[in-house]
Parts: structure tokens; C-alpha cells; sequence
């Protein structure tokens, strides 16, 4: 088939290698224009952009799509270029920008998105964390026919995967972005036989996963054990979480909770820390030990390690998260 892939980030791009290494025929890429990134702040292309580039497929980076938006002549260029490219499929995984409906009503055989949850949870723009974050058990990867709703369109293929105690963010991205891509071609493969099946999704069950928000990576200790190590790998890699230590911020990549009794102590109270002990704290329900942490301009560290350089007395306290 000939594809316009609309992606961003490293999902989208295991996606789009996919379906270029199945034959399909990608006529152009759309992605979100290059950002500064790194300490030099340079610009830097997408992870799609930079497949594309060396794959020498066409690449277009308008910054919005919206005919009735703040850029409307780029839009209208975007919405010429795809007019005028001939195509039968448009794919969109983690795109980063609206497609309206003057866009889904462009492709022969309309707009296929390759969403990172069992919908209809988590809709939305972080359903890989917020599955984490409150403790699912499972997760998966829809592949849905797009329309103007929020990830309401209807469910083409489906397929789950356990959510293990181990898993962050980061391992459970990439097998999901390994799935995402697997599934897509098989979708490709039905839909040019005619036999994609579609299913309206149910009304029950649905949930939104907002967008993370940095005011979300400090760490409450009046939280339980069990909710503040969810968070932890829901937020590992990106944005990370943190507690504060006095004037300090310790970034903590890695916790679990433990049995150990925090004997009516104070949340946030250092109950050990020690290369043996290893560094338990006092939450509102149990206590949480940190494996992995980051002091300011340092590196991640082993709590083993981190210690060596940041000593964390026996009684002292964490911060609590401010009203």
C-alpha cells in the first residue's frame, strides 16, 4: 500500500520501520517540527524525521494542521501536500498534533491510529504511565480507525500484554512500540484483503490518561508505599520523580515497598541508610526503599553508592509535598 505516516517519537518510529520493512510504500512522513534538546539545546529531528531521512522517504513538519488555527496558510500547505500525494492509508502513532476532520476525510481507505492501551482505557496522551501509575494489571495496543473524538474511533485489532511488578515507563514503551508495529502491518495486510475487522468501542470502562505534568514528579509521602512505587516506574524514564531533602532534590529512578514496620514514625523519616540496610523511608501506609537515586549534578547511583557521596541519617526527614 502507499502510506502517509504521521509520528513523532521512538513509538512511532518502530512503527514506521515496520511497515517499511513489510514493503509498504511510505509516500511521506509528517512529524513535529525539530526541538531544542540536549544541554547545548540544539535542534534536534525527531526520531520518525531521522528514519525517514535515512531512508530517504519525503518528509513534511508543519506545525499545525488546523484550518481555522494560528497557522492557517501552513495548514493549508500541509493540506495541499497531502491532497496532491497520492496515497490509500494514512497511519498516525503518537503524532503530537490534532488531525481534523478536513485531514481524516483525506485518505481512500481514512486514517489509522496505533494507540498504547486496551481501548477504552486511557484514552488520551500518557496511557503507557497512567497504566502503571495505578496499578493495571494488563495493557496492550488498539489499532482504531480515527474520527474527530479523543481515541473514540473504532477498534480494528487488539492485543494485551501483562503488566509485570518490574515494569517501568521505558520497558513496558518498547514492548508495547514492538507490538505497535507487528500489529499495524497485520492491520495493512487485512485491510487491502477487505477483511479489517471493526468493532464500536463500549461506553463503560472509559478512562483518560492526562498529559504528565512536572508538579506530578515530586514525591508525597503521606502516600502509601505501594502507590509512591508506582509512581516511580510510571515516571521512569520521563519525567522522573523527586523528593526534597532539606535544599536538595534527590531524584529516585527505582523503589519498592517493604514489610519493615516504620513504627509510627513521621512520612518521609529515614528509618535506614546504610550499604547493608539499604535506604527504607516512612510513608503513610508502609515504607518505600530507595534502589536507584540522583543527587543534584551527580549520577544515578545504586543506594549503595549514593550514599558513599550523600550520607542520609537514621531519623531525618524527606520534605512532604507542600498543600
Amino acid at each position: 500500500m502507499k502510506v502517509i505516516f504521521a509520528g513523532t517519537p521512538e513509538f512511532a518510529a518502530t512503527a514506521l520501520a515496520a511497515l517499511h520493512q513489510a514493503g509498504h510504500e511510505i509516500v511521506l512522513v509528517l512529524t513535529q517540527p525539530d526541538r531544542p534538546a540536549g544541554r547545548g539545546m540544539q535542534l534536534q529531528a525527531s526520531a520518525v524525521k531521522q528514519y525517514a531521512v535515512a531512508h530517504n522517504i519525503p518528509v513534511a513538519q508543519p506545525v499545525s494542521l488546523r484550518l481555522d488555527g494560528k497557522y492557517p496558510e501552513v495548514a493549508a500547505e500541509a493540506h495541499a501536500l497531502l491532497q496532491s500525494t497520492p496515497h490509500d492509508v494514512m497511519v498516525v502513532a503518537a503524532y503530537g498534533l490534532i488531525l481534523p476532520l478536513s485531514v481524516l476525510n483525506i485518505p481512500r481507505l481514512g486514517c489509522l491510529n496505533i494507540h498504547g492501551s486496551l481501548l477504552p482505557r486511557w484514552r488520551g496522551a500518557a496511557p503507557i504511565h497512567r497504566a502503571i501509575e495505578v496499578g493495571d494489571t494488563e495493557t496492550g495496543i488498539t489499532i482504531m480507525q480515527m474520527e474527530e473524538g479523543l481515541d473514540t474511533g473504532p477498534m480494528l485489532l487488539t492485543e494485551s500484554v501483562a503488566i509485570k511488578d518490574s515494569d517501568t515507563t521505558g520497558s513496558l514503551h518498547d514492548t508495547l512500540a514492538a507490538m505497535g508495529g507487528k500489529l499495524i502491518v497485520e492491520a495493512l495486510h487485512l485491510l487491502g484483503q477487505g477483511k479489517l475487522p471493526s468493532t464500536v468501542q463500549p461506553e463503560q470502562g472509559i478512562t483518560y490518561a492526562a498529559k504528565i505534568s512536572k508538579e506530578e514528579a515530586r514525591l508525597d509521602f503521606l502516600q502509601s508505599a505501594d502507590t509512591l512505587a508506582r509512581k516511580i516506574r510510571a515516571f521512569n524514564p520521563f519525567p522522573g520523580t523527586h523528593a526534597q531533602y532539606g535544599d536538595k532534590t534527590i531524584k529516585i529512578f527505582a523503589a519498592h515497598p517493604v514489610t519493615q514496620s516504620s513504627h509510627g514514625a513521621e512520612p518521609g523519616t529515614v528509618l535506614s541508610a546504610s550499604a547493608h540496610e539499604g535506604i527504607t523511608v516512612a510513608c503513610g501506609e508502609g515504607c518505600l526503599q530507595l534502589i536507584e537515586l540522583q543527587k543534584p549534578g551527580g549520577k544515578r547511583l545504586p543506594a549503595a553508592d549514593f550514599l558513599q557521596g550523600f550520607p542520609l541519617p537514621a531519623n531525618s526527614l524527606f520534605a512532604l509535598k507542600p498543600e
